[in-house]
């Protein structure tokens, strides 16, 4: 067996703070790995590539070296499941197929196709990138890491994804996935974001790269951690490369990675307004920051991805009741002919980051929507189906929840007339 090239790979953490790294992140790299020789490292990178190459999945960006579909999606998988973003990923670039042609794009289109995979930040960042990309690349996605890392919404790990996988720059990529099997070979203690280990599992992640294939071993890597080296019941006899995972000959595999401990679950009652008048026709607030009269509360701001939005209200002791009289402050009520009833619809779930929020809706029958200033009609039907309106998730539910008692209700007055008829 040939000796193992020395991986020249410098990360692109190390870009940012000039070629060299820390000497600390170097001694505890040496330490991560020094339980395997050149000829072991060889025998690994062999092992794992031939694995690779057999059972990777068929996943859609893998299917050329295209930088811009590398790029989406590796944004689309942040904080999102594989099997939940390929629908997500095919209808964007159905509609946006090229880097100019999401540059041009309008904003609100743009979060329209985002809408459902949340974390609405990373759709304005893409498109901010693209538009650069345009103004200072001639819409062609820069190869070296220093232009790379100054785009919008571009970090560390997702430079060194697109750079090596798009162009084959020796790049090592370290997330979650990564790190994971890194620290289990090395058997690492400790939290591993705490950030001198994180830079250590850089380092390790630079010294293992292969440089001759810097494509396929650091999808390989991924793949690994996400298919085989779990966080939960790894799968060690399946694993190509177990026999080097210190973890494993120590039984440490399910307690390493050490758990992090998370932040406290904040209980959340919202109560949202849906009116509808005889059209089928609900009303949406606009986006907080085009929001001049400052109608949307502060609490609610974070919790709505800056997209329109039911009128709503956190809810301190009775949500009928401040939920009117929030409506009375902006004259939503007054402006319809009669004083309409608050009528309670399901409630539903949703989550926000470490945020836990039930979502309590009332259907407002009205002749007229009210007028309010910024805020626009929209058919309830085309919001609950994603065809034509910008939303976030939390807002759909709640359009769901009243389009759902909508469809029952008219299913009751159906069933009465068919009675009356055979009677």
């Amino acid at each position: 067996m040939p000796r193992a090239k020395k991986s020249d790979a410098v990360s692109v953490t190390a870009h940012k703070r000039g070629r060299s790294a820390p000497s600390k992140a170097k001694t505890v790299a040496n330490g991560i790995l020094d339980g395997l020789n050149a000829h072991e490292i060889s025998e690994l990178r062999e092992r794992l590539l031939e694995w690779f190459h057999k059972h990777q999945r068929d996943l859609p960006w893998r299917r050329n070296k295209d930088p811009y579909r590398i790029w989406l999606s590796e944004i689309m998988l942040q904080q999102t499941r594989v099997a939940a973003v390929i629908p997500f990923y095919e209808r964007f670039l159905e509609h946006f197929p090229t880097i100019a042609a999401l540059a041009a794009a309008p904003e609100t289109e743009v979060l329209r196709l985002w809408a459902g995979l949340g974390y609405y930040s990373r759709a304005r960042n893409l498109q901010r990138a693209a538009q650069e990309i345009v103004a200072k690349h001639g819409g062609e996605f820069p190869r070296t890491a220093e232009q790379t890392l100054a785009l919008p919404g571009i970090g560390s790990y997702t430079a060194a994804a697109i750079l090596s996988i798009a162009f084959g720059s020796r790049l090592a990529v370290l997330d979650g996935n990564v790190a994971r099997v890194i620290a289990r070979l090395g058997a690492v203690h400790g939290d591993l974001r705490e950030v001198a280990r994180w830079q250590a599992l850089q380092a390790a992640a630079d010294s293992l790269l292969d440089p001759d294939a810097p494509s396929d071993w650091n999808q390989a890597m991924m793949e690994l951690g996400a298919t085989i080296c779990t966080p939960k019941s790894p799968q060690c006899l399946l694993c190509p490369v177990a026999e080097f995972c210190r973890a494993r000959q120590r039984g440490l595999t399910e307690v390493i990675p050490e758990k992090r401990k998370k932040r406290a679950t904040e209980e959340v009652e919202l109560a949202a307004a849906v009116f509808i008048d005889k059209r089928g026709r609900t009303l949406l607030l606009p986006p907080p920051e085009t929001d001049r009269d400052h109608v949307t509360q502060d609490e609610v701001r974070p919790l709505i991805s800056n997209m329109w939005h039911f009128p709503m209200i956190p809810v301190q002791r009775d949500a009928r009741r401040e939920l009117a009289e929030f409506l009375k402050g902006f004259d939503a009520l007054d402006a319809t002919e009669s004083k309409p009833k608050l009528e309670e619809l399901p409630s539903a779930r949703h989550t926000v980051t470490y945020r836990a929020i039930r979502l309590l809706p009332f259907r407002i029958a009205v002749e007229k929507l009210p007028r309010v200033s910024g805020a626009k009609a929209v058919l309830l039907a085309d919001l609950v189906s994603r065809s034509k309106v910008a939303v976030s998730n939390l807002t759909r539910k709640i359009g769901q929840s009243a389009a759902s008692h909508a469809q029952e209700a008219g299913a009751r007055t159906s069933s009465r007339l068919l009675r009356r008829i055979h009677h």
